[in-house]
């Protein structure tokens, strides 16, 4: 296969010092990845109910002798004050070393809207996709929130940051998975920027694959519009099967299409279809204002504008 599961006018110009080789090498293993939003039920096309099983932890009052369950909230509550107050801590260490170091060139920025709930769905094809989707929201003074693997809720110190967080469990490869967008939904209804990726999978050929539906039901059951984005050359230092490359100036493109609305009563395969098609707009017009070339012997990560299709979701769940 192509492609491997895992957890997109120029704005600025800028600069990060980064050193190693690049080898080519095929990928191996099954990745680990923490992001996913692809749904493998096989259930109905339409767009399940959604239930409030998935609540948020609040401040307790405490009186007399707590129980177990309130003091892991009054943690949990503490915890994510100290999350909130760190987010920008952490994005003061990473914008600079991106800054001056990657080759930015941003389209559409607009697009993503400065308040209120939104879905930001792009193509993967770099582990670093995450993080150049949480610097680009940045811009728009907006924290993203990300979706992980339920698994990863599970280990002790691990699940209780990603609760903190805000960050939001789906259920991989279960009948459930489709419940698990309800701290989703949740999330875009209070107001969150979420960030999806609707392959599901870091595309090995580097073109954009067909789309899980998971997107699409969040889209219709929460309300919210889906705003696609084409990131195109963080391939090129972060990607599958290959050593990290970190080197000074490298460019990385990053394209903000218009919002994709999604109604309830359309069909998920439809509105997936449609939500993929503006991804590959993006990331056609990503690759377009591409201001670098491959070498020679280095054209493994180069691809046209006009290979950017879309591929129809033909019933995948």
């Amino acid at each position: 296969s192509h492609h491997s599961i895992t957890s997109g006018a120029l704005v600025t110009t800028t600069y990060l010092k980064f050193d190693a080789a690049s080898i080519t090498r095929p990928a191996r293993s099954r990745p680990k990845s923490a992001l996913w939003l692809g749904l493998s039920t096989e259930e109905s096309r339409a767009i399940p109910s959604v239930n409030a099983r998935i609540g948020m932890t609040m401040p307790v009052g405490i009186e007399g002798n707590m129980s177990a369950s309130v003091v892991a909230g009054c943690m949990g509550f503490r915890m994510l004050q100290i999350v909130e107050i760190a987010y920008p801590a952490v994005l003061a260490v990473v914008r600079p070393a991106l800054r001056f170091g990657v080759r930015w060139s941003t389209e559409g920025l607009e697009q993503i809207p400065k308040s209120g709930g939104v879905i930001l769905a792009s193509n993967h094809i770099s582990y670093l996709d995450p993080l150049v989707l949480a610097v680009v929201a940045d811009k728009q003074k907006r924290r993203v929130r990300y979706l992980a693997k339920e698994e990863l809720f599970a280990k002790p110190v691990l699940g209780t940051f990603l609760r903190a967080a805000g960050q939001i469990p789906v259920a991989r490869g279960s009948v459930d998975a489709a419940d698990a967008l309800d701290g989703a939904v949740k999330a875009v209804r209070s107001g969150e920027c979420v960030v999806v990726f609707p392959e599901g999978t870091i595309s090995l050929d580097l073109e954009p694959m067909q789309g899980r539906t998971g997107t699409a039901r969040l889209a219709a059951a929460s309300g919210v519009a889906v705003v696609p984005v084409g990131v195109w050359g963080a391939h090129r230092i972060l990607f599958k099967g290959r050593p990290a490359h970190w080197r000074t100036g490298v460019a990385v493109s990053v394209v903000i299409g218009e919002p994709v609305l999604i109604s309830p009563e359309e069909d998920v395969h439809a509105a997936t279809d449609r939500v993929m098609s503006a991804i590959c707009v993006c990331v056609s017009r990503a690759r377009a204002i591409y201001p670098q070339r491959a070498g020679e012997g280095d054209d493994w990560w180069e691809r046209s504008p006009d290979s950017a299709i879309m591929r129809p979701s033909g019933g995948e769940a």
